[in-house]
Order: C-alpha cells, then structure tokens, then sequence
C-alpha cells in the first residue's frame, strides 16, 4: 500500500533508513504463461507505471474489503470505447458502484447501439477531410454514421416530451427517467446488451452529470424549448443537484461502513463535480466532513501544469477534499490510458470474495439524505447568516 508524506519535507535519514529497511523487495517472478490477472499484479508490478497500477489495485481492493461507499467518475466519450460495458457496468451490477458522475456525451453516444446503430474501428490518420465528406463522425480512431447522430436526437427528443419530464429537477432525476424510458425502449426490442443509462436505473445508482448543457442530450433539450415553448417545462435546478450531491456524500458517513471512496476514471468536471462535495459541506454549509478516505484516479496528464484533471490528491486535500489519511495510505495517481488499464484491474478485482455486495441504491435515499443535510444546515443556521455579511474595510 502506498505510503507517503504529507509536508514535502525530506525526511531524517535514519527514519528513512528504517523504511527503506522495512519496504517492499523489488522481486519480479518468471512469468510462466498461465497467471491470472490477480497473480500477475502480485509478482509482477513492482516499478514506475507498473508500481502505480498495483497500488492502485491495491485501493480498489480496500474498498470493496472494507466495504466503502463507490462514487465514480467517468470523463470523455468513454462508452464508444465500449468501457461501460466491458468495466463499469459489471461494477453496477456486483453493487460496488453506488453514485456515478460522467459527461452528458457518455449517455447520449451510448444509446447508438441500443437503436441499432454500430461503432466501428477507423484509421485516425485517414484524413477528417474526407471522412466529413463521406459523413463519417470520428472520435480519434472510433467511428459511426453522421444519422447515428441524427437518429440518437430523435431518440432523446421523442423521450423527453413526456409528460414525467414536464417539471424542474435534478441531473440524477432526469437521468434516472431517462434511464428508465431506455429500460422500456430495451425490453420492447429485445436488447440483451444494456445501456448505461438503463443499468443506473435498474440498481438505483443516481447519475450526476456536471456539466449537463455541455452534451447533445441537452442540445435537444434547446430544440424543445424553441419548438414547444411553454408547453416544454423541463429545468434543471443546478443549485439542487450541488446540494444533492453533498447530501449523498453526507448520507455515505451516516451509513453503512461510515467510509466512502472515489474512483476517478479520467478527469475533467466529473472529477471536480464529485470531489466538491466535501467542501460544500465543510466550507459552505459548515457540517462537517473529512474529505474521501480512498482516492483513485487513472489519468494521462501530466501533474505539472495546475490542470484539475491531474492535480493528485495532496493538492485535493488541501481544498478539504480529500483526507488526510487517504493523503498518507489511500491515494493513488495512475499516470496511464485508462483503457490500456482498467479492464485488466476489473478482471483482477473480481475474483476476489468481496467483489460483490448488496447495491446500495443511492437513488432511493435521495430525500432522505437530502432531508438530513437540510435538517444539519438548520442547524447551523444562525452562523451561517454571519457568512452573508461582508466587510470591504476587512474589518470583523
């Protein structure tokens, strides 16, 4: 497991000689043909990238051991990649993950294949002039049809002019309607491969999305408005869906092993999406939080350049969103391509004895963590109002 330092600072050298005495020997095995994913983690990973996938396995592991509340996140366009299928949505279904934050463009591109639209691999170097031409929409080296778009929008559109949509909600209510309206649709055309959107629903997993105008889902949300006007309702109240997943975060302490974990796949805003929950709690609403006790993150950045998508841990902690003992045991950077990596992980992880549990169904405790944040904020109150008030003079 990962130990590390939280000052900087170089430390004494006879402490250092002490752990240096008492590491880890840097001891590869012969790789003889017939290891399991779990074995080669084990004999094999001992330096550089290869140390950093291990200790990150090794928190994978702590958290499904020791039973930790999951919120993931998944960045880009990862489900053309096919990495919900083959990783996230086995997670879903073992009820290791219990919150998911992603992009709006991993909903949307997932629904292509569930209307009978492919994917398929496409040379990156062929040249977009041509491939816009031929309307061929590239995601550097995947490909589909330009009326894949065009049909997903009319997918998504039909879907949202439902009557359940006729309101104003939260990013988890609109994609577990969503989900559900793609569960329906699944059933009806015999789809054995669910979606993403439909997995959520079935196990009550709330799905936040950031940065939800950012994504076509939402693209055609616009086109309702202006084609509909006031007889197209739907809003997304962003200050709720904030609060929403602060009060999830808060619910996770109060609950089952009181420990809660985040597994960021790639960066972007669901990285911070998630990760800013702590400090609303701590900072904005003045109840207290500790920050995540296990930290996870596989990512290309480079951790150099003040980029959110990259900044480690340590940095998170010191904005109180991460904990102080997951800084020092918990936190693991794994610099690499995150499909080059997580599938060998998840194979690893479940043929382990604790790889499966009850889901939590997050979703269904919505109002009842929602309710007891409120009931903490109330709480608070009378301090709370001091932060209204402010003094240009500086002066308390």
């Amino acid at each position: 497991m990962p130990t590390r330092t939280t000052t900087g600072k170089p430390g004494h050298p006879g402490e250092i000689a002490l752990d240096f005495e008492a590491a880890r020997l840097a001891d590869p095995k012969a790789i003889k043909g017939d290891e399991g994913a779990l074995d080669l983690l084990e004999m094999a990973f001992s330096a550089f990238v290869g140390r950093q996938v291990r200790d990150g396995f090794g928190l994978m592991r702590r958290t499904v051991e020791e039973d930790h509340t999951l919120f993931l996140t998944l960045s880009g366009a990862m489900t053309p990649a096919g990495l919900h299928q083959s990783c996230v949505i086995p997670l879903i279904e073992r009820g290791l993950v219990s919150c998911l934050t992603t992009t709006g463009a991993n909903l949307y591109h997932d629904a292509h294949r569930v209307i009978g639209h492919q994917i398929r691999e496409v040379d990156p170097d062929a040249g977009d002039i041509a491939y816009r031409e031929a309307r061929i929409i590239r995601i550097y080296d995947l490909g589909f049809h330009e009326d894949t778009l065009l049909d997903t929008d009319r997918l998504f559109s039909w879907f949202l002019q439902r009557p359940e949509f006729q309101r104003t909600m939260t990013t988890p209510e609109l994609h577990y309607l969503l989900g559900k309206c793609m569960a329906e649709l699944e059933d009806q055309l015999g789809i054995t491969q669910p979606s993403l959107l439909s997995t959520c629903y079935r196990y009550g997993v709330p799905i936040f999305v950031g940065a939800v105008q950012d994504g076509s889902i939402f693209l055609n949300v616009v086109k309702l408005r202006r084609l509909l006007g006031d007889d197209f309702k739907l809003q997304i109240d962003i200050a709720d869906d904030v609060f929403e997943m602060a009060a999830l975060q808060h619910l996770a302490r109060q609950r089952w092993s009181g420990d809660a974990a985040v597994w960021i796949l790639g960066g972007g805003v669901p990285k911070n999406y998630t990760l800013q929950g702590e400090p609303t709690l701590e900072q904005i609403l003045g109840v207290p939080a500790r920050g995540f006790d296990i930290d996870l993150q596989f990512c290309v950045d480079p951790v150099d350049n003040g980029a959110l998508s990259s900044c480690p841990a340590g940095e998170g902690h010191t904005w109180g969103k991460v904990s102080a003992d997951a800084v020092a045991t918990g936190s693991q950077y794994v610099h690499c391509d995150l499909t080059a990596v997580f599938p060998f992980l998840t194979s690893a992880l479940f043929s382990l004895p604790a790889s499966r549990r009850e889901p939590r169904r997050l979703y269904d405790h919505r109002e009842e963590a929602v309710a007891a944040l409120q009931a903490a904020v109330d709480e608070n109150r009378a301090e709370l109002q001091e932060t209204l008030e402010f003094d240009p003079a500086g002066e308390s």
